[in-house]
């Protein structure tokens, strides 16, 4: 019981850390300005262990990748305490336990962006219908737009009505799915 509730706290404190240098990674791959609350936010919560990380980690091809690598390291080391909760870390072979915790990292740290993608684009929909002008809606819709764009090229309004929202987000859905059976398959491994 306390294992587990121990378990829910690292996972939970863990996503939301990536979840926070996914967003970084994000804006600054839109060329998004951190000059708003959620931007300040993301800053403030991440320069701690970004910042010092740019010294050793270059950008590539306009890619901020001292964001997006510890994003999967947090949830490497999340898998790595979930692993030793459930008693896996003595029993396993050493190999093969790291290519599972670098790999069930990854398809995790894949499952936050993939969970923060559908928020903002939730966040863009209701936006769109209730508060439009609203000052947080230009950021969320320019957060949202290039994984909205391929869709709206595809499906059209109909009666004024934009469904790529839904679309998106089902498709969201099934790669969730997917990395739910390649998160399984990998943990076999062990």
């Amino acid at each position: 019981m306390l294992a587990s509730l121990f378990l829910t706290v690292v996972e939970t404190l863990g996503g939301l850390l990536s979840g926070v240098l996914l967003a970084r990674f994000v804006m600054q791959w839109q060329r998004i300005s951190f000059r708003n609350p959620i931007g300040q936010f993301v800053v403030a919560t991440t320069d701690w262990l970004v910042l010092p990380l740019r010294r050793f980690i270059p950008g590539l091809g306009g890619l901020d990748l001292a964001s997006l690598l510890p994003a999967w390291v947090v949830q490497v080391l999340v898998v790595f305490v979930a692993l030793g909760v459930r008693g896996i870390l003595g029993v396993a072979d050493p190999l093969s336990l790291l290519v599972v915790m670098w790999g069930v990292g990854l398809l995790e740290t894949v499952k936050v962006a993939l969970y923060l993608l559908m928020g903002v684009v939730l966040m863009s929909a209701v936006l769109s219908w209730v508060n439009p002008h609203a000052p947080m809606a230009g950021l969320i819709n320019a957060l949202a737009e290039p994984f909205l764009r391929p869709f709206r090229r595809v499906i059209p309004l109909i009666g004024g009505v934009d469904l790529t929202p839904i679309a998106l987000l089902l498709v969201l859905q099934v790669l969730l799915s997917a990395l739910a059976m390649g998160k399984y398959m990998l943990v076999g491994l062990a």
